[in-house]
């Protein structure tokens, strides 16, 4: 009889001396590595995106799938098609009623939301009239500025300067 035996433990239960403390906490058919799936895959990874990106079509993508699902003669070509691409075939149909009604703006992707109702003119002619009034309000404070200097000169009878024509422009 061994000492292990002895003392009640079985071969079993105890580690292999040989193997390192890493090489102990895996299994032996587990190849090292901890992610790896069932399948002989990695797993994917579990974290969710903070905010789910829409997808977008071009034109021209819409149009190249729709020549592909036409010239689909066979039972299962489209469904076929449709799991390569990742598309759903409500999309299919929508891109059909799109080119059938002739809308080639349709095909092409566009901003979702509502509408602006003014015109992009009307916007830049209210920036106009606020820049206006902020510049008008700060000539009013400068020309304040100004009379205040002039009038505290004349108090202590220091010399006015007068600008030249090269100054003022």
């Amino acid at each position: 009889m061994s000492s292990r035996e002895l003392n009640g433990l079985s071969p079993a239960i105890l580690p292999d001396p040989e193997r390192s403390e890493v090489e102990r906490s895996e299994t032996k058919g587990s190849g090292g590595s901890g992610n790896i799936g069932a399948f002989g895959g990695p797993h994917p990874n579990p974290e969710v995106v903070a905010k789910a990106k829409r997808r977008t079509f071009t034109a021209a993508y819409k149009e190249r799938i729709l020549a592909a699902a036409d010239a689909a003669q066979q039972t299962g070509q489209i469904g076929a098609l449709l799991r390569r691409e990742g598309l759903y075939s409500s999309l299919l149909a929508t891109w059909r009623k799109e080119r059938a009604a002739g809308i080639t703006q349709a095909m092409s992707p566009h901003k979702r939301g509502p509408k602006s109702k003014q015109s992009p003119l009307a916007t830049e002619n209210a920036k106009l009239q606020r820049d206006n009034l902020r510049l008008a309000d700060r000539l009013r404070k400068a020309e304040i500025i100004i009379d205040v200097q002039k009038k505290l000169a004349t108090l202590l009878g220091l010399p006015l300067r007068t600008p030249t024509e090269e100054e003022l422009l």
